[in-house]
């Protein structure tokens, strides 16, 4: 059909590939002529430094750190196995930067999720019939959009974390929920000795027969599913439940047992989830009110109230419009933990700064840390265009 089409308009099969040809010698002429900018520049860098007396060398990043971060884990070799432990000054700097990275992605994945919940809410609430609901949410918009993020990180942090009461005098939430200036702290989930592979292989089947129950579309599957998998979870707490729940408990200078966010991941985390949300609530909101308006009345005249509208007509259409915008919000979010510095949070880019006044090596570190995050905004971008082709390809069917 392409040659047919090709022909006739007049071009011959073989200026066809010719024309592809010449278009692949162009992109390939392109990347050649990019590679070779950025090798002569290596180079020219390089003996640049060689005439100082510098050498351009990744050899630091094996040497020890000799210096403490207040939060960070890394992976170490005990015996045969690799274990997640506590950074300290004994490791070295690459650990001292993975360090830093770990609690980048920590901050950067947490922000993700909870923004876009968040966001979504804000943006429906953006359209609410309601008068008071509507221009809250537009006065939050408008109050984080125009105001700079470095600011809302210092506020978050002296205003609110720093000014809450210690952990001794915290309120306790929800039975295990502490918010206090020592950090946030959360019930946790400990191991217990006793259990066995019985125990483990059980609970795997109820994790497993409940992925596959919300996978499956055949209501047959489902409910034969579902019923493994409650027969599993009572089989599990007959035999005894392998995972048990770590409450926190409130002392002088913190509390004892659970998982804990430092003062400084939290106020980051606060600052940054809060203001990702009012781009997001902005995006989602533009996305609701391009959608055709026949599709709110022809919903209501079938009967569905506007909670069931939004649920099931609007807002799968307003996912798959938003999902490359999105990504642009999520790449800008993990770029911005880098503003944790200010409030001394040991995000990578602190911990660069801090190794690069150790040893000496800024221009090694700047390269580590702009390939860093070239490489995550890379990945974000990936996985969001395959959910992005995935979402429109099974609705185009």
């Amino acid at each position: 059909m392409t040659t047919q089409i090709a022909e006739y308009h007049g071009i011959t099969p073989v200026r066809r590939r010719l024309r592809i040809a010449s278009r692949w010698l162009l992109q390939a002429a392109i990347v050649i002529v990019a590679a070779a900018l950025v090798i002569w520049l290596g180079v020219a860098v390089r003996e640049a430094l060689a005439r100082k007396g510098i050498q351009f060398s990744f050899g630091y990043l094996g040497n020890v750190a000799n210096f403490s971060l207040s939060e960070g884990l890394v992976l170490s070799r005990e015996g045969s196995w690799l274990v997640l432990e506590g950074f300290s000054p004994s490791h070295s700097n690459l650990q001292a930067l993975l360090a830093g990275l770990w609690n980048s992605l920590k901050v950067a994945l947490s922000a993700i999720v909870l923004c876009t919940m968040f966001g979504t809410l804000v943006g429906i609430g953006r359209l609410s019939t309601n008068w008071l609901v509507r221009n809250l949410c537009f006065g939050l918009v408008e109050c984080v959009r125009n105001t700079p993020l470095l600011i809302q990180i210092v506020f978050w942090y002296f205003a609110v974390v720093l000014r809450s009461p210690p952990a001794n005098a915290a309120a306790n939430w929800f039975g295990g929920l502490l918010a206090s200036r020592a950090g946030v702290f959360f019930p946790g989930l400990v191991i217990h000795d006793s259990a066995g592979f019985a125990s483990w292989g059980l609970l795997a089947t109820v994790f497993a027969a409940a992925a596959a129950c919300v996978v499956l579309r055949g209501r047959r599957s489902r409910l034969i599913l579902l019923a493994v998998t409650i027969l599993a979870l009572i089989a599990t707490v007959i035999v005894g439940f392998p995972l048990g729940l770590d409450l926190p408990v409130a002392t002088r200078f913190g509390a004892r047992g659970g998982f804990a966010l430092s003062p400084e991941m939290t106020a980051l985390l606060l600052a940054i989830v809060v203001n990702s949300s009012a781009y997001v609530a902005e995006i989602v909101r533009g996305a609701i009110e391009s959608l055709p308006k026949g599709q709110w009345e022809a919903s209501a005249s079938l009967g569905l109230s506007r909670p069931h509208t939004l649920r099931d007509i609007i807002l799968p259409q307003v996912f798959r419009i938003v999902l490359p915008s999105l990504a642009n919000r999520y790449i800008s979010l993990t770029k911005d933990t880098s503003l944790g510095i200010a409030i001394g949070f040991p995000d990578l880019f602190n911990v660069y700064g801090t190794v690069s006044n150790q040893t000496g090596r800024n221009l090694e570190g700047v390269v580590i840390v702009m390939l860093t995050y070239l490489t995550l905004s890379w990945i974000i971008s990936a996985s969001v265009n395959a959910v992005n082709a995935h979402v429109n390809g099974r609705g185009m069917r």
